[in-house]
């Protein structure tokens, strides 16, 4: 009886039944590696390209063009004007003209007893000499002289129009006039200065147009100032005026 035992396998009721899978066990947007184990998708790169600035206007290539060709040219004109300059100083060599002071004297430095007003008369005798071998200068009109002492001036007057040829030396003798109001202040102020020191400083100025004249060619018209320095021992009318000392500095204006 006991082999006709059979035993029959006994369904596990507990169980949950099999059923196939219906949601996936990897979050979308993984991957699975080899391992099982999921793995980050990331994104396809994207390459950013620089921004192309545009091109600059016409306008302001042409203004740079304008530009460049002006600056071009003005270097030019500066290279050739020194050129021409070196072939002037070269074939010509020119010299500054030189003057000087020889003597003064006073016809008249009277006071006026009506309004106390000072009337002075000066005779001036200046040299000038012209050292350059091919260079003349021409003395025009419209020059000014004058006397001063400190801030005074005491009289003026103005150079004749001559012409000054090479290597010349010319005297010129220079009457000067001027009037000057306060004389007695004037006079007080000059015996003090002359009582204290013994002579009198005095300034002479010169505005002067010429044109200079390399070999045939008369070029424009320029001017010059020469400032003279000297002192005398005395400023009285009809007394023979010693001048102690004296220098003159030349200085060209365009």
């Amino acid at each position: 009886m006991a082999d006709q035992q059979k035993i029959h396998p006994v369904p596990d009721v507990e169980a949950p039944p099999q059923t196939s899978p219906t949601t996936p066990l990897v979050p979308e947007g993984t991957l699975k590696s080899d391992k099982g184990k999921p793995v980050e998708e990331y994104p396809p790169f994207k390459r950013t390209l620089p921004s192309m600035h545009s091109k600059p206007p016409k306008k302001r290539s042409c203004f740079c063009k304008c530009l460049c060709w002006t600056l071009s040219l003005l270097l030019l004109l500066i290279v050739i004007l020194g050129i021409i300059v070196g072939i002037i100083f070269l074939v010509f060599q020119p010299k500054l003209p030189k003057y000087s002071i020889d003597t003064l004297q006073i016809t008249q430095f009277d006071l006026s007893s009506v309004d106390s007003s000072l009337s002075a008369t000066f005779d001036v005798t200046i040299t000038a000499r012209n050292p350059n071998k091919r260079i003349g200068i021409y003395y025009e009109g419209g020059s000014r002289i004058s006397v001063w002492y400190t801030e005074t001036k005491l009289c003026e007057g103005s150079m004749p129009k001559f012409y000054q040829g090479h290597r010349n030396t010319t005297v010129l003798l220079l009457p000067l006039s001027g009037q000057i109001q306060n004389g007695t202040g004037l006079l007080t102020t000059l015996q003090e200065q002359q009582q204290q020191t013994g002579n009198i400083p005095l300034r002479l100025r010169v505005n002067q147009p010429v044109r200079v004249k390399l070999g045939k060619l008369k070029l424009m018209k320029v001017k010059f100032s020469v400032r003279c320095g000297l002192v005398v021992d005395a400023l009285s009318a009809n007394n023979a005026i010693r001048i102690q000392s004296s220098s003159c500095k030349f200085r060209l204006r365009l």
